[in-house]
């Protein structure tokens, strides 16, 4: 007797996600067949739209949708520019990781292939994982990676379906993934253990011309072809934000983050920036002045002067806009648009042509009451310093350090009890603030940062002794 269905990776249903599978569509025969037994769609990486994409596809009407958090807060995200990438990885390994377990992601298997030679030639423990490998060879390499410590896996995105490692202690990008949700599902492969975890890509235009060239090659429709420049898109804006990388990644899936983080390379180390409140002011004024149905390269056209064919036919050569953007090059114009979609001053109508529509952020802009700063051109990658350590926690010693063990120790304990990882009881950083305030009521714990009503309940006692018999072996005075 069938009890439920339950659908995993159900973003592969929606030409929205991010790894749209047509097979998938073909589930939609549990609701015709079977009406009557419960179904749950899982996905870890769902944008609105593709929420409601699997909802539609899937006959899940009248569902209820649960929503978990989708911050990662022990992962730092990193984004360095391109220059020369294989030494980049490596400086990055040599400080930061050596002896580590880690994922490196590359776009094609010939890449794959050579930078697990390379790094294997540079001394470091590496296998290729890709679909191109001989099935046994991809099931032996796999469960090498899950017994084994410190081997590096170097992966297309075929690899990560299904693994759940909790020692990886990073994930690196030698590409650019195509998605938003594909960035986040490959990133979240790290830190599974709640420890510190880093997230690391290099960056190039190279990079964005392969994909808009795999892109216009496929036999995708043009509806599809559109969604998928449109996550792109979204991707570049990422790599160039300003702000918080965090904030930036969750609000993408629709979560607020009130502050930054402290935990990502533009919080650590912000970026140059320039005053753009004028280049900024022109470029959403082109997109009002041409009726806000066009997409990037044609507003570029328009306001670098161009006259072709088609803006004379809109008659946009006669629009206040044209031609007063000549002080900046194509490239420049694209990375200032990109980071206007990406900070949401402008959204793309993707269900339509990919015309740039504004939103309500972008009034105050045009109309002079507000200024904005944008990204400058990313400097190539400084060395690896103090920000950059292997940790970003705190060091305790003496007896702070023998209740820090003792705290982990008892996580751990109630993870391998839980079948959880150890994040999902308390972060490192609610851990750290036990060792620093050692709360011995439930009022004094309740005021620690990540404890909420559930978890008081339930852990606060459990914790609490262990602080009580702490205090007792060695006293409240911190030695840290």
């Amino acid at each position: 007797m069938r009890a439920l269905f339950a659908i995993d990776e159900a973003h592969c249903v929606s030409q929205w996600g991010h790894d749209f599978r047509p097979e998938y569509v073909q589930l939609s025969i549990l609701h015709q067949h079977f009406s009557t037994i419960p179904r749950i769609a899982l996905t870890a990486t769902a944008d609105g739209p593709t929420q409601r994409d699997i909802i539609t596809h899937l006959g899940l009407e009248n569902a209820k949708v649960f929503i978990a958090g989708f911050d990662r807060p022990n992962i730092r995200y990193r984004v360095v520019q391109k220059d020369k990438a294989r030494d980049q990885l490596l400086t990055f390994l040599k400080a930061e990781h050596r002896g580590d377990t880690g994922i490196v992601y590359c776009l094609s298997r010939k890449k794959v292939d050579e930078i697990a030679a390379w790094l294997t030639r540079q001394g470091w423990s590496a296998l290729p994982y890709h679909a191109g490998l001989d099935k046994d060879i991809r099931k032996k390499h796999q469960m090498r990676f899950l017994r084994e410590d410190g081997l590096i896996i170097v992966a297309t995105i075929a690899f990560g379906m299904g693994i759940d490692k909790p020692n990886v202690r990073f994930v690196a990008h030698l590409d650019l993934p195509k998605s938003m949700e594909a960035y986040y599902q490959e990133t979240g492969r790290a830190g599974r253990d709640g420890l510190p975890a880093n997230a690391w890509m290099a960056y190039g235009l190279q990079d964005v011309v392969k994909l808009r060239n795999l892109l216009d090659e496929s036999e995708a429709n043009e509806q599809h072809k559109r969604i998928v420049r449109h996550k792109l898109e979204s991707m570049l804006g990422y790599c160039e934000m300003t702000a918080c990388r965090r904030q930036a990644l969750l609000a993408y899936f629709g979560e607020h983050l009130s502050n930054p983080c402290g935990n990502c390379d533009t919080c650590l180390e912000p970026v140059a920036t320039w005053d753009a409140t004028d280049v900024a002011q022109k470029a959403l004024s082109c997109i009002y002045r041409t009726g806000q149905r066009f997409g990037v390269h044609y507003l570029i056209d328009v306001l670098l002067g161009k006259s072709n064919e088609r803006i004379e036919k809109f008659k946009h050569d006669r629009v206040s806009t044209f031609g007063i953007g000549q002080e900046l090059n194509n490239k420049q114009w694209q990375s200032i648009f990109r980071q206007l979609i990406a900070r949401g001053f402008a959204t793309v109508d993707v269900e339509g042509y990919g015309g740039l529509q504004l939103t309500e952020k972008a009034r105050p802009l045009l109309r002079g009451e507000q200024a904005i700063e944008l990204r400058k051109d990313i400097l190539t990658q400084k060395k690896t310093d103090k920000k950059y350590s292997r940790s970003s926690r705190l060091e305790f010693e003496g007896h702070d350090k023998m209740l820090w063990e003792a705290l982990r120790r008892k996580r751990m304990e109630l993870a391998l009890e839980q079948t959880v990882p150890p994040y999902a009881i308390f972060h490192d950083s609610t851990l750290e603030e036990m060792v620093q305030k050692k709360p011995h009521t439930n009022e004094e714990f309740a005021r620690l940062s990540g404890v909420g009503t559930h978890k008081l309940e339930r852990y606060a006692h459990i914790f609490i002794d262990v602080l009580d018999d702490h205090a007792l072996q060695y006293g409240d005075v911190s030695t840290g």
